[in-house]
């Protein structure tokens, strides 16, 4: 039976899925890829790692599947959009990648804010520039490293990074396309909106084009050897891994908005028609004619993460514990959402809806609130977020559905946070690697195994959990979530000052 691989890249774990046509997960393998900050604001990672790193996990799935590499039908990878990953003329990475979560380009940007060239953006390709954005990455490169910036040849997402490992052929696809470059309305890439950033000189730079479910090259002998794959195996376009998660859980379509719950909070909903707004990105859907709308900021699940990271270490990683460090987090999480609680968070630890300077922060905290309470007002403050970008989709678009993914939905206490938050049944899909079954979607449309990505050959109807909001519950947040927005406001003006004595201890240390 043919077989589907989709790699799926993250900011800190690239993994290789493999699946049946059915949809039906046969292994997966997973590598951490680290990450490097050598100053406050860069996050980086090498780019010749990460591809060994990914290769190593295609061979293990490979290895683990019960299936002979003869078997894959096609190849297709997403990864994390937005950063940029640079190729000199000679095909050599000029340099490390730089990952979404990197904000060096901050003060570019609110240059831009200031003088009209980020409402000329909006107006032009869909959105205000991010600090992450290659736009504004390409245009600090130009500035402070201007001989790097002379030597750009090419100019890749992630994915179309792993694509050439792949196949030695340099492009990228519709979604990915449309992150900086590309006029809103015609969905292809626009001269104005390069010379609008002082970028024209990078033209030739930028990647050909293709749909996502395209075959755009095939498996080379030194890729065949390095992952076990099969040469001439075809490789396709692939998306942007968003893209990829609503794919992959059915929610890339008008009527639903889909919720990714990861490092970053993706709320995204589809128009027939592109709709610029300040409140959200306005980037190519996987079809012609169609955009994804995506409200979106790091604020999401990493926040959990670094509480685990910083309070629960030691017992993460005790062997002799009976539970697991969330069970026993999950025990402690329910009793604390039985008491009434004055502590609200921030969950701005890596970014915010209100651009980079925003801190996070603990609101109401007293001696007496033990870890559950801390830990239920992270779930609130990730919920929260979420909420608020979700209000900003409704008030100018329809949709009848929340659909979720992404790690914390797992947890069954954030989905009926989240249902009770934003008052709407939000659906949880029982869809594993999400993500890459959007990329294997692709896949398994480019060679003729599926209609197109959105014929989806499992019963979506089938997979899911709803979560209904029930009502004391939705009052009570109510009242929490228009304190913390209060909150919101009152502290911004306070951020770059508290973000201003981080800069001064480090220059008179």
């Amino acid at each position: 039976m043919p077989s589907l691989i989709g790699i799926d890249s993250g900011l800190t774990v690239t993994k290789a899925v493999i699946f049946d046509v059915d949809g039906r997960v046969l292994s997966v393998a997973r590598r951490h890829v680290p990450q490097e900050m050598p100053t406050p604001h860069y996050v980086e990672r090498d780019m010749s790692s990460l591809w060994i790193a990914t290769a190593d996990a295609v061979r293990e799935a490979i290895d683990t599947s019960g299936r002979p590499a003869s078997d894959i039908a096609g190849v297709a990878p997403t990864a994390h959009g937005d950063g940029i990953y640079l190729l000199d003329r000679d095909r050599t990475p000029l340099g490390r990648g730089i990952l979404s979560l990197d904000s060096r380009a901050s003060a570019i940007v609110a240059a831009w804010n200031r003088d009209g060239t980020s409402t000329e953006a909006l107006a032009l390709t869909g959105q205000m520039p991010l600090p992450p954005a290659p736009s504004a990455l390409l245009a600090w490169i130009k500035q402070n490293e201007p001989e790097r910036y002379a030597r750009i040849g090419h100019i890749l997402a992630c994915k179309d990074w792993l694509r050439y490992c792949l196949t030695d052929t340099i492009g990228t696809d519709r979604t990915e396309a449309s992150t900086s470059f590309t006029n809103v309305k015609t969905q292809v890439y626009s001269d104005e909106a390069l010379h609008l950033f002082g970028l024209s000189d990078l033209a030739h730079a930028l990647p050909k084009i293709s749909p996502s479910a395209r075959i755009v090259g095939a498996i080379t002998p030194s890729t065949a050897h390095l992952t076990g794959l099969v040469e001439g195996t075809p490789v396709i376009a692939g998306l942007h891994d968003v893209t990829a998660s609503a794919l992959g859980i059915g929610a890339h379509k008008e009527g639903v908005v889909a919720v990714v719950a990861g490092t970053y909070s993706i709320n995204e909903t589809l128009s027939p028609e592109p709709r610029p707004s300040e409140g959200w990105l306005c980037r190519n859907a996987i079809e012609t004619g169609l955009w994804n709308n995506m409200a979106i900021s790091p604020a999401s699940s990493t926040n959990y993460e670094w509480f685990l990271d910083t309070f629960c270490q030691s017992e993460r990683n005790d062997p002799f514990k009976s539970r697991t460090i969330h069970e026993r987090l999950g025990s402690e999480l329910t009793e604390a959402l039985t008491k009434p609680s004055s502590l609200l968070f921030h969950p701005y630890l890596f970014g915010s809806p209100f651009g980079s300077q925003a801190n996070g922060a603990f609101l109401g905290l007293r001696g007496w609130h033990d870890r559950g309470m801390v830990l239920r007002s992270i779930f609130e403050g990730i919920a929260f977020n979420h909420r608020f970008h979700i209000d900003a989709l409704k008030a100018a678009f329809r949709f009848d559905d929340v659909m979720l993914t992404g790690g914390i939905s797992r947890n069954p206490i954030f989905p009926q946070l989240l249902a009770d938050s934003v008052n709407m049944p939000v659906i949880v899909s029982d869809t594993p690697e999400a993500a890459a079954w959007g990329a294997a979607l692709c896949a398994g449309a480019a060679t003729g195994y599926f209609t197109s990505p959105q014929h989806d050959p499992r019963s979506l109807t089938s997979i899911g959990h709803t979560f209904f909001p029930r009502a004391d519950a939705v009052a009570m947040l109510e009242k929490r979530y228009r304190l913390f927005i209060e909150a919101t406001d009152i502290l911004a003006p306070f951020w770059l000052k508290l973000e201003a004595l981080s800069e001064n201890e480090m220059t008179t240390a």
